[in-house]
């Protein structure tokens, strides 16, 4: 796989050389346990998957290397490069400006820029709309453009399917700028409706089996269905693909979910299903795959609580927060700053979108048993600060080379 040039200072020699010796021990990518770092009083296990993915190092590098290269230019950038607060403040204080928040609304008027300034498009993508304003301006899009190939896999995989004349269900949250952008890419072509979960894939059903009135649809999908959508017509022949970075079981569960609605309609049977329900591969990313994996193999040890890293805006982090959830304490944070003391810490809760400051989050009980893992757009370097962190609570913790020396 490609590799990419990252600033060191989002590096970090332990996590490098954790993960460089699991690359060696599990080339095929099949053993997901975490890798205990046994300290003494703190035991933690790391999960086999986590932080940087392909599509956030390669916005990465071209972000810095279009930085570097263009000295005296205004450089912008459309919303937020990833979900991640510490890199995209690096990149502003670099002089990079932010054109539009993560929502899509307007920071810098488009009619301020000129075809001399440089755009780059986030890993998230971003619509034809927008493209083709950028475009008219006489700003070169394709030159700086990072969005992610898993999320151009999506489009190209949303493409094929409308050229069959399906209807395009994206599972995805609709106010997200990935969502966004393959909601504008896949209308061009078909028909499109956005679902967030299954509830809405169940009242979705209702109307593709007549058990709702048409006219409902518009107000209960307000602003998640493509111009011009008929539901009467255009849920007749259907296909699944979502946003990269959403669980990938609740995904797989929608699809099965509408695929067995087509066949109680159309009384169809599995060898004839795909003239009312396309045979769409699984669209999720590779990395949101192998870090959400990696938590339920990392869930399979006996700990006290998990933490998770990453930027409280991160879809694909969110959901590995859901995972944890399911079995133990669970605490989101953004860096060490949020670990306060041995026994406070300020972490998110993004069901309602506040932090909380919870005390005696780490048990009195010797050894403690921690799980961490991070989201795919955090950098090494800030998970290996919670660990710094964490293990200079107990003065009698091992040094972090001391404890390379030992794994298996």
């Amino acid at each position: 796989m490609k590799s990419f040039d990252v600033p060191v200072v989002y590096r970090s020699p332990l996590i490098s050389a954790i993960k460089k010796k699991r690359k060696d021990q599990d080339r095929m990518k099949k053993d997901f346990s975490p890798t205990l770092l046994d300290f003494g009083p703190v035991h933690i296990y790391l999960a086999r998957h986590f932080g940087f993915c392909y599509g956030v190092e390669n916005a990465i590098d071209i972000a810095f290397r279009t930085i570097e290269e263009n000295p005296g230019k205004r450089i912008f950038l459309l919303s937020e490069m990833i979900h991640n607060p510490q890199v995209n403040a690096d990149l502003q204080n670099k002089g990079v400006r932010f054109l539009q928040d993560t929502k899509g609304r307007q920071l810098i008027s488009f009619e301020s820029l000129t075809g001399e300034d440089i755009v780059l498009i986030p890993a998230f993508g971003t619509t034809l709309d927008i493209e083709s304003r950028l475009r008219s301006i006489g700003i070169q899009v394709e030159h700086y453009n990072t969005t992610c190939p898993f999320v151009e896999k999506v489009w190209n995989r949303s493409e094929a399917i409308a050229g069959n004349r399906y209807t395009i269900i994206i599972h995805g949250k609709p106010s997200h700028e990935e969502t966004r952008a393959t909601f504008s890419h896949a209308a061009a072509n078909a028909p499109v409706v956005v679902i967030k979960d299954m509830q809405q894939a169940e009242a979705l059903a209702q109307y593709m089996l007549g058990e709702k009135p048409p006219s409902a649809f518009y107000n209960e999908f307000k602003d998640q269905f493509s111009e011009g959508f008929d539901v009467e017509a255009h849920l007749q022949r259907i296909g699944v693909v979502n946003q990269t970075t959403m669980l990938a079981s609740d995904t797989q569960a929608i699809a099965d979910y509408l695929k067995s609605v087509m066949i109680k309609k159309y009384q169809l049977t599995d060898e004839n299903v795909k003239e009312h329900f396309a045979d769409t591969r699984d669209t999720l990313c590779y990395a949101t795959n192998d870090n959400q994996s990696a938590v339920k193999g990392m869930l399979q040890v006996e700990a006290d609580l998990a933490i998770v890293v990453g930027g409280y805006n991160s879809s694909n982090t969110s959901h590995l927060v859901e995972l944890c959830e399911e079995k133990l304490p669970t605490f989101y944070i953004s860096g060490e700053e949020k670990i306060i003391s041995p026994s406070t810490i300020l972490h998110y809760d993004f069901h309602n979108k506040t932090e909380l400051l919870t005390e005696h989050f780490l048990p009195s009980k010797l050894p403690v048993n921690i799980l961490i893992t991070s989201g795919a757009s955090c950098p090494d370097a800030v998970v290996a600060g919670v660990i710094e962190k964490l293990i200079a609570f107990f003065p009698d913790a091992k040094i972090p080379d001391e404890v390379l020396l030992t794994l298996d």
